[in-house]
């Protein structure tokens, strides 16, 4: 009993957990996404937080295992991947610097909110994904596996508490957190962009 304890123990690091924690929570941003998430609520698009919680977990733990197969059995490589989930991450940062609302055409978007846009790319997008393929390099599955789940659980928290934080921040503040979170979200979208069109070019 003792030994299987121990090694059960031994499948985790501490340390190894908590910076994956920190890289994950780093890497989703979902404090940095508030506004965004706020802007989606406000104009009517339906999301469940437990929904979207469990749907980006998935999408995490699948990528964790599968990622790079998945992607190869679609015929999409992780650069085309990542391209896509910038440019939808690029017209979110848009909607809110410039205060359109292109995600509105779509009629289903009331009852897809809680996966898209929210579960993916806002939540798990390709940079979310992405990583966590990379963090498997080098750490262990079953570290990363509980860096999501803290991950989650701070999200569900989160998506929970729209609401009250939307309250407390007030509607001149949010205003100007829109703008500012706006040109991060352009910023972090032309980076996971340059970065995935720098991995096509032939290197010599």
């Amino acid at each position: 009993m003792f030994a299987a304890y121990c090694y059960f123990c031994s499948m985790f690091s501490l340390a190894d957990i908590l910076t994956i924690t920190f890289t994950l929570f780093a890497v989703i941003d979902v404090i940095g996404s508030l506004p965004v998430i706020i802007s989606l609520k406000n104009r009517q698009v339906e999301f469940h937080p437990g929904i979207s919680t469990l749907f980006a977990g998935f999408l995490m733990i699948l990528f964790l295992f599968v990622g790079e197969q998945l992607l190869k059995l679609m015929g999409v490589d992780v650069q085309s991947f990542a391209v896509a989930g910038s440019i939808v991450i690029f017209i979110l940062g848009l909607e809110l610097v410039l205060g359109i609302n292109l995600f509105r055409s779509d009629p289903d978007l009331g009852r897809s909110g809680s996966i898209v846009p929210l579960g993916f790319p806002l939540l798990a997008g390709s940079g979310t994904l992405t990583t966590i393929m990379s963090l498997h390099s080098v750490y262990t599955w079953q570290n990363i596996v509980v860096g999501v789940l803290l991950n989650l659980v701070v999200i569900y928290i989160v998506l929970l508490s729209v609401d009250w934080l939307e309250s407390k921040i007030g509607k001149s503040t949010l205003g100007a957190l829109k703008k500012f979170f706006g040109v991060i979200l352009i910023a972090i979208a032309v980076k996971i962009f340059a970065a995935a069109i720098y991995q096509f070019k032939p290197h010599h």
